[in-house]
């Protein structure tokens, strides 16, 4: 398989790679460590068996989302990701193979998120309420019109943007971020009537 092509992936193939949390998982500690990294270390920062790893980081390679490097101290890994940039996931919407491998990348995504949440949620000492909160959860829908999507799209860039600059470092309190945003589908009867905001907090 070819290398990946700058950060963006639309292929399906490897669309279908980053469906697995494992994978996903080692492509996020591999960005944010900005230097390659052994399997042992990987393992200890992702809380995974070594053994386990080498299996995704050959299939990672194979599809050019990983570079492997070997040195005399043996081999180590980092992301092919350019410097700067995250790996994206290209969307192609509609009835085609790349939605469909989206959408499970995307559920694999979710399930991280929710493991994450629960292992948090789990420590006593996690803070969950005023401006050093670490544990936060929720649902909102609202209308909005193009300057506020564009708005709510600078928002999250923003934040992510906020994540990235920190990778490297290993200080302070490592913390995921997880989001999505969608369009919600209207039954017919019911999309000219205005709706108010919901919030349901989780």
């Amino acid at each position: 398989m070819a290398r990946c092509n700058g950060h963006v992936v639309a292929d399906v193939a490897r669309i279908d790679l980053l469906a697995s949390p494992a994978r996903m998982e080692i492509i996020d500690a591999l960005e944010a460590a900005r230097a390659a990294m052994s399997v042992a270390a990987l393992a200890t920062q992702l809380g995974r068996p070594a053994d386990g790893l080498y299996y995704h980081l050959r299939q990672l390679v194979a599809a050019g989302l990983v570079v492997e490097q070997r040195a005399a101290a043996g081999r180590s890994y980092r992301a092919a990701t350019p410097r700067g940039k995250r790996l994206r996931i290209g969307y192609q919407p509609g009835a085609t193979a790349n939605a469909d491998a989206v959408a499970r990348a995307v559920a694999s995504l979710l399930r991280v998120a929710q493991r994450d949440f629960s292992a948090a949620l789990a420590d006593p000492d996690c803070v969950v309420e005023g401006p050093r909160r670490e544990l936060w959860a929720g649902r909102v829908t609202g209308w909005v019109n193009r300057a506020e999507l564009a708005e709510i799209n600078a928002l999250l860039a923003r934040l992510g943007a906020l994540l990235h600059r920190s990778q490297g470092k290993r200080s302070g309190r490592l913390v995921a971020l997880s989001w999505v945003l969608a369009p919600l589908q209207l039954a017919p009867e019911t999309a000219a009537k205005p709706r108010r905001a919901r919030r349901t907090p989780r």
